[in-house]
């Protein structure tokens, strides 16, 4: 069965309101949340929701309310079936002064594999230096949210706490960080390591050409 508007959106706070505190809400917080008139109503949206699978609600207790099996069942399918879009065409193989190589079978590039099970966000880059890995200013870099890297990975990097900046990350002795530009015209930042705060790891880097 469907979800009215309202029982949707009874939904998500519930599941936001769990995201951002690590348990459920009251039934008063919905109510206060939603600008809900009364108890009775939350009662009743929540005992819908029940019904229908989405949530499980232990009795005698407080903040009682579970997101049930059937909610993340859709939130899986729902995201596969977004990263099932994120495939583009393979139309052929082409190198310098050759024709394009057709591919006869059927074959696509699954960007999916990008972000399938990862945070990640995007950013615009502004500046040259990274041209010599090939990022140029314009460009837009796919970024994991992660502080997991290693020396040479290309990273997001908070500096000092108000400088943020796209450089290959290195371990130097002395507890120090240098932050490596691939450009020939730009010095490195060398820095003390708790003060560079590591925002992601770049994972691909996106080009227009109009």
């Amino acid at each position: 069965m469907a979800l009215t508007r309202r029982q949707k959106e009874v939904l998500d706070f519930i599941v936001r309101f769990i995201e951002e505190n690590g348990y459920s809400p009251s039934y008063e917080e919905v109510a206060r949340g939603l600008n809900l008139a009364s108890l009775a109503t939350v009662h009743k949206h929540i005992r819908a929701l029940e019904a229908k699978h989405y949530l499980r609600c232990g009795r005698n207790r407080s903040r009682s309310l579970e997101l049930a099996p059937k909610f993340f069942q859709e939130q899986r399918k729902l995201k596969e079936q977004t990263l099932a879009a994120l495939e583009v065409p393979l139309a052929g193989r082409i190198a310098a002064g050759r024709p394009v190589e057709a591919v006869e079978a059927r074959e696509t590039i699954d960007l999916a594999g990008l972000v399938y099970d990862k945070d990640v966000f995007a950013l615009e880059v502004r500046g040259d230096s990274m041209i010599e890995d090939h990022i140029c200013d314009g460009d837009v870099v796919l970024v994991e949210r992660t502080a997991q890297i290693q020396d040479g990975d290309i990273v997001v990097a908070l500096v000092g706490g108000d400088e943020t900046t796209l450089k290959r990350f290195y371990r130097e002795p002395g507890g120090m960080a240098r932050l490596q530009p691939a450009n020939p015209e730009m010095a490195p930042i060398r820095v003390p390591l708790g003060e560079v705060q590591i925002q992601g790891r770049v994972l691909a880097v996106l080009r227009k050409y109009r």
